[in-house]
């Protein structure tokens, strides 16, 4: 029997689709988010990453064995924290360099992916 506290897989997602009418905002979603990064703060163990005018902050605290660069591409998979005014947190549990990923390529890539589940699950459907 399943767990309902198992660790659920990270959907991806652009930054761009984590506003609040998106159905992947939602307090506690399992995601997996790519951008650069901005800025990262040792002390605090946060990371800010952005992509195409939008940028999230990404709690490090439980990674290990892994070394920032700011201006890197890194890709994360986590739980989404919204605060109450709305500030967007990322809590990883996962992370991982990906410089040399050509991020117009994954992002098509993942816009067939959503177009192949959508059909599917119509075909299923019916």
């Amino acid at each position: 029997m399943a767990s309902s506290s198992a660790i659920q897989h990270g959907i991806p997602a652009t930054l761009q689709e984590l506003e609040p009418s998106s159905p992947l905002f939602k307090q506690g979603a399992s995601l997996r988010v790519t951008g650069k990064l901005q800025t990262y703060n040792a002390e605090t163990a946060v990371a800010i990453i952005a992509d195409g005018g939008t940028s999230l902050k990404i709690h490090t605290q439980y990674l290990r064995g892994i070394s920032f660069r700011i201006g890197s591409v890194y890709q994360f998979i986590g739980e989404l924290l919204i605060q109450s005014d709305n500030d967007v947190i990322l809590q990883a549990r996962v992370g991982r360099n990906v410089d040399g990923i050509d991020l117009n390529l994954y992002y098509q890539s993942l816009q067939f992916l959503r177009k192949f589940e959508t059909e599917f699950m119509n075909s299923r459907a019916t």
